[in-house]
């Protein structure tokens, strides 16, 4: 089985936060893999695996980042493959804001699609989303994925009828 999916980030730090994005890959079925790459500590090794990404069957990057947050926009600097990037809320971060800034101020011709700070799983469901344009396989399920979320709020809904109160009118 070879991944379609490549789950990048640049620390095993962040793994925690990105088990989110390989929980919901690994249960759509989507076949991905999961590395540690720095742009900082290791920048030949980036570019080359962003360069290669393509020709080994990658469709998607989930690249995630704290702190300056280069991650993501190096990789969308070296190839045409969609890159999401999650920004991360690190130890040496402000709050996540430098994070989230660094990934979603990329410049023209560089994007990143970005995801909430910590959003590993909304990662992961957009980049089934993208892959659901060519695979009717994945389209299924990302549907029923969907329908499922509304079913929730509907039996929500239906729950809180029955919570009484003097006043409640619903």
């Amino acid at each position: 089985m070879q991944p379609i999916v490549s789950i990048i980030m640049g620390s095993t730090s962040d793994m925690p936060i990105m088990h989110e994005a390989a929980e919901f890959l690994n249960q759509m079925q989507i076949p991905f893999e999961i590395n540690a790459l720095s742009a900082h500590r290791v920048p030949e090794a980036v570019a080359n695996f962003a360069k290669n990404a393509k020709m080994r069957g990658i469709k998607v990057i989930i690249a995630a980042a704290g702190g300056a947050a280069h991650l993501p926009g190096v990789i969308a600097s070296f190839t045409t493959l969609p890159v999401i990037g999650v920004p991360i809320k690190s130890n040496n971060s402000v709050e996540g804001l430098d994070s989230i800034l660094s990934i979603l101020q990329m410049p023209a011709g560089i994007p990143v699609a970005t995801v909430a700070l910590n959003g590993a799983k909304n990662a992961a469901i957009l980049a089934a989303q993208i892959l659901s344009l060519a695979d009717n396989n994945i389209a299924e399920k990302t549907e029923k994925f969907k329908t499922d979320l509304a079913n929730k709020i509907t039996k929500a809904n239906s729950d809180l009828t029955n919570i009484k109160f003097e006043y409640k009118v619903n």
